[in-house]
């Protein structure tokens, strides 16, 4: 479920969360070249809310990060971490699969938890983008945006990274494995 009000932090969590998102930037420029701090934290400084989501994907284990930029939708921030964040696993996919569900009901859907937080799903391009700039999920998998005529039919789909190649595989929207998380995508 959304939020019904923008969330804000407080000064000094603010300020350490930048703190936090600068030195992760700084430490891996060969995410977002060409891209200077002082222009994302501007922006960041201007959108509360953003920084409250960006928060929470701190909070969960997702070490966000600026993975692109465009004029129209502005930075693109990504979890970074190396495997689907730990805070965010064993889940199915969305509300509807949650609720299908008649046994062994995870405690959540991944859809729902990222819209709680102000973020979405990476779609499978954003995944793909993210792989260019390191393997990530070489253990783990992560839901990603499903398009409405497979999840029409019951499924969703999910990616990982094995041998070298970016992998997207489809399963039962109402599944859920120890390993597989989401990722969030949140444009400022």
């Amino acid at each position: 479920m959304a939020s019904k009000s923008p969330r804000k932090l407080g000064k000094s969590e603010q300020e350490e969360l930048l703190s936090t998102l600068e030195e992760r930037f700084e430490k891996n420029k060969d995410r977002h070249r060409g891209i200077k701090w002082e222009k994302v934290r501007q922006k960041l400084e201007a959108a509360p809310a953003k920084l409250w989501s960006l928060s929470e994907m701190e909070r969960t284990g997702g070490e966000p990060d600026v993975i692109g930029h465009d004029k129209a939708s502005g930075f693109l921030f990504v979890d970074c971490s190396a495997e689907s964040p730990e805070g965010r696993r064993s889940l199915c996919y969305d509300d509807e699969a949650l609720k299908a569900r008649k046994k062994n009901k995870p405690e959540g859907s991944a859809v729902e938890l990222a819209a709680e937080m102000g973020a979405e799903l990476l779609t499978e391009e954003e995944y793909r983008q993210l792989q260019e700039v390191g393997g990530f999920d070489a253990k783990t998998s992560s839901w990603l945006t499903t398009p409405p005529a497979i999840r029409k039919l019951g499924g969703a789909i999910f990616g990982d990274y094995r041998f070298e190649t970016v992998w997207i595989y489809h399963n039962g929207a109402d599944s859920y494995y120890a390993a597989r998380g989401f990722r969030c995508a949140l444009r400022v």
